[in-house]
């Protein structure tokens, strides 16, 4: 008996799968807006949102202006969002938000819109528009709802978008320091792409890196330098590694960046001699 029903138990679901997909078809080839409304609302609640979706889709235009329409359409941006399609939910949210202002879920909406956006956020040596765009709607949502459920999931989110744009400019700023090892003029931008992001970003966890880098690149600079300005840089290379060393006494770059002011006291060194 019991094999019986564990041969019978697969055909079952089958037939029921096969059902359920038949009357799916039958719904959404038909006109009945009603019967639409009723399986995408059933599909929703049950996590099949791709189907969801699909029949939301058809039916958002008949619900504009009617009181249903709210709900169908936060359901349908939330469709989106729940099948990861992260482009279409964040357009579809902005959509809801214009069309609901007053709505009670305009604060849901506000966040998974933003988050939508996060979500689309690529690795941080590609372009980072889409991460400009979630920090913009991050920010707006962090100053509109500060006493909402998300705002720690929201502010987190922020943070970590930030963490990615630094991450960006101070490799950048690397990319100039390694190329000016053979084209010494490039070194300027990197020492002044070294010194926007110390600038900008004083709280950065890349902040130690550029102070270091920033020893590298007027170090390099200096000891290649001609002679009426060489002095000055040097003074300016000393002064990157002081930098480093009263923010990070203990700094993980301290073996490396100790050598590097050892080349520059000695070059200091002939100054005071030649007096």
């Amino acid at each position: 008996m019991f094999l019986k029903m564990r041969q019978i138990l697969p055909l079952l679901l089958v037939a029921i799968f096969l059902s359920s997909c038949s009357e799916y078809q039958k719904v959404l080839k038909n006109e009945d807006v009603k019967a639409k409304y009723d399986m995408a609302e059933k599909f929703y609640n049950e996590g099949d949102y791709k189907r969801a979706k699909r029949l939301f889709e058809q039916i958002a235009p008949k619900y504009v202006g009617k009181p249903q329409g709210e709900r169908v359409m936060f359901f349908f941006a939330d469709s989106y969002f729940k099948s990861n399609d992260y482009y279409l939910s964040g357009y579809q949210f902005e959509r809801f938000i214009k069309s609901y202002p007053r709505s009670d879920k305009i604060q849901e909406a506000s966040f998974l819109g933003a988050k939508s956006y996060y979500k689309l956020s690529p690795a941080y040596s590609l372009d980072q528009t889409d991460t400009d765009k979630a920090l913009a709607k991050l920010q707006t949502f962090i100053n509109t709802y500060p006493e909402s459920e998300f705002f720690e999931e929201a502010n987190a989110m922020a943070k970590e978008l930030t963490s990615k744009k630094e991450k960006k400019q101070i490799e950048i700023a690397k990319q100039f320091n390694k190329l000016g090892e053979f084209n010494y003029p490039i070194l300027i931008s990197a020492i002044t792409a070294l010194d926007n992001f110390i600038s900008d970003n004083p709280g950065s966890v890349y902040r130690e890196e550029a102070l270091y880098y920033r020893i590298e690149a007027t170090t390099s600079l200096a000891l290649n330098s001609t002679e009426n300005r060489k002095k000055e840089r040097l003074e300016d290379a000393q002064s990157s590694y002081n930098n480093l060393m009263r923010y990070f006494p203990e700094s993980k770059y301290k073996k490396k960046a100790d050598n590097l002011s050892k080349k520059i006291q000695k070059e200091l060194g002939s100054y005071t001699s030649a007096k």
